[in-house]
């Protein structure tokens, strides 16, 4: 058996977009047959990861290993690193030319399925290795074997067709020997279908190209009891839904904005009721005032106007106790009436009609405690996800699940994930005021995921803790990766979240 030699050279990084990102997951396929120690056969191929260590690609491909296991070796070469894996056939469709391909040794990025309906005139992009490339570039056996990016053609969606039985996407993307296996994919990087044949071109005729559709892939999967990724979520690009996010935040302003106004108008309305009320109260309350004066003063002076017949009648004790009486009441009407209250605005409150009082906390409305959340398509971007709940549990000092150490990021919480395997770095932010949990995925190439991997390390934080400085602490470091990942992301998956039930856990997946 033939052992692959490693290569050496190292692969340029990939653009940040996503048909880079699916690049990552293409691979060239080699087949090289062997009788008594020597080489008497060679082909090639392309294919594409499912799961990290499972490629598909066409049957004809791997033909001669499947009728010669013993003679034939299969090799798997990615297109970064600097080393080739040998593969193993586990699965074959000769009618739907699909085959399934296991190897060990590395983990693979896999690509998602769109199980969407492909519309007429779309832009699509095969990925893959043409042969008449290669020919073109390769100076030795060693090139094949070596770890080297897909091409990339773009063509447009030319119809549905049937080919020996089998659903055909139709197609003008260039491709050639070499390119079977490979994928047709749609401007968000998710698989359509498997690139397998060219229509001959004679006499000046137009070039088109046939590709396995999805459904005939995901039949292929199902019967080989392989998992993989499917979404169905229409292709929104990165622009579009930056543009729609900036949209919803000026009408969220703008919003804001009329609310503030209204509640400023409403609080205006209020006040003025409140002085009209207040000073009508006042008005009244100086009446009284004034009229239990006048009272006290006609009764002192009733009360002077006794004591003096009182005292014409020579009953001096009696009239001086009634005189005196009438001093009093005459000061007392002068107390009353200068003692009237006066109208201050500045002292009047107004009195809303209803409603919470601003700064007042409603209750539930703290966004902790064990909450389900679901995926919000109107407001994400799904290139590979198909997690459509995720079940976790805030804690009010930003402890996720009991485990996990979010950092303050104004009023949310958020963590970086630098993963040891998958090339993906994640951000995962909690808004608890609106309860929305946001995950935004960069699909890295090797040499980025290293350079995070590298800033991770000096993350000091990595259980939950009260210490703020420690988190403090935590939110510099995750500042700092954050600084070196793309401008662009490639996934943002944005889930709207609940008080979680009883029969939530079952089918949920726990956030990290």
């Amino acid at each position: 058996m033939l052992v692959f030699a490693s290569a050496f050279s190292l692969t340029t990084a990939a653009r940040a977009d996503d048909i880079s990102a699916s690049a990552r997951g293409v691979v060239r396929i080699v087949t090289i047959a062997v009788v008594n120690d020597e080489v008497v056969g060679f082909g090639h191929g392309s294919g594409f990861a499912v799961a990290p260590n499972r490629i598909v690609t066409n049957a004809h491909v791997v033909e001669l290993a499947a009728r010669y296991p013993d003679n034939v070796v299969i090799g798997v070469v990615p297109s970064e690193g600097n080393r080739s894996f040998q593969g193993r056939l586990i699965a074959i469709d000769p009618d739907r030319d699909l085959a399934l391909i296991e190897f060990s040794g590395a983990r693979l990025p896999p690509l998602a399925v769109f199980k969407g309906q492909v519309s007429d005139g779309e832009s699509l992009v095969a990925l893959g290795y043409p042969g008449n490339v290669d020919l073109a570039t390769a100076q030795s056996a060693r090139d094949f074997i070596t770890p080297l990016s897909p091409v990339r053609s773009q063509g447009g969606f030319a119809g549905m067709r049937s080919l020996r039985g089998t659903a055909m996407l139709l197609h003008t993307a260039s491709i050639a020997r070499g390119n079977s296996g490979g994928p047709l994919l749609d401007r968000c990087g998710r698989v359509l279908g498997v690139n397998v044949a060219i229509t001959n071109s004679e006499g000046g005729d137009a070039n088109f190209a046939f590709a396995i559709s999805g459904e005939e892939l995901g039949a292929f999967l199902a019967e080989a009891k392989q998992p993989y990724s499917e979404v169905a979520v229409p292709c929104v690009s990165v622009e579009e839904r930056m543009a729609q996010d900036r949209n919803a935040d000026e009408q969220a302003q703008a919003q804001a904005a009329e609310a503030e106004r209204q509640a400023a108008a409403k609080a205006s309305a209020d006040r003025e009721t409140a002085l009209t009320q207040a000073r009508e109260n006042n008005e009244a309350l100086r009446e009284n005032y004034m009229a239990g004066a006048a009272v006290l003063l006609v009764l002192g002076a009733l009360c002077l106007g006794g004591a003096g017949m009182l005292l014409s009648r020579g009953q001096q004790r009696q009239a001086l106790w009634v005189a005196l009486g009438g001093v009093v009441l005459i000061i007392g009407a002068g107390a009353l009436f200068f003692s009237r209250p006066s109208f201050d605005a500045t002292k009047v409150a107004a009195v809303t009609s209803g409603g919470a009082a601003k700064g007042a906390r409603v209750p539930g409305s703290t966004g902790t405690g064990r909450l389900v959340c679901t995926l919000d398509p109107q407001r994400s971007r799904v290139t590979t996800t198909t997690t459509e709940r995720v079940e976790l549990t805030m804690g009010p000092d930003g402890c996720i699940n009991g485990k996990t150490q979010y950092a303050e990021a104004g009023t949310r919480w958020q963590r970086i994930l630098v993963p040891n395997e998958e090339a993906t770095v994640s951000v995962l932010d909690y808004d608890p005021a609106s309860r929305t949990y946001t995950n935004t995925r960069y699909l890295l190439s090797s040499e980025q995921m290293d350079r995070a991997r590298q800033l991770r390390a000096s993350v000091p934080l990595k259980a939950c803790s009260q210490d703020q400085a420690a988190r403090g602490q935590l939110a510099t470091s995750q500042q700092e990766i954050k600084a070196a990942l793309p401008q662009l992301y490639n996934e943002k998956l944005v889930y709207r979240c609940g008080a979680a039930t009883t029969g939530d856990a079952a089918t949920a997946t726990e956030a990290n």
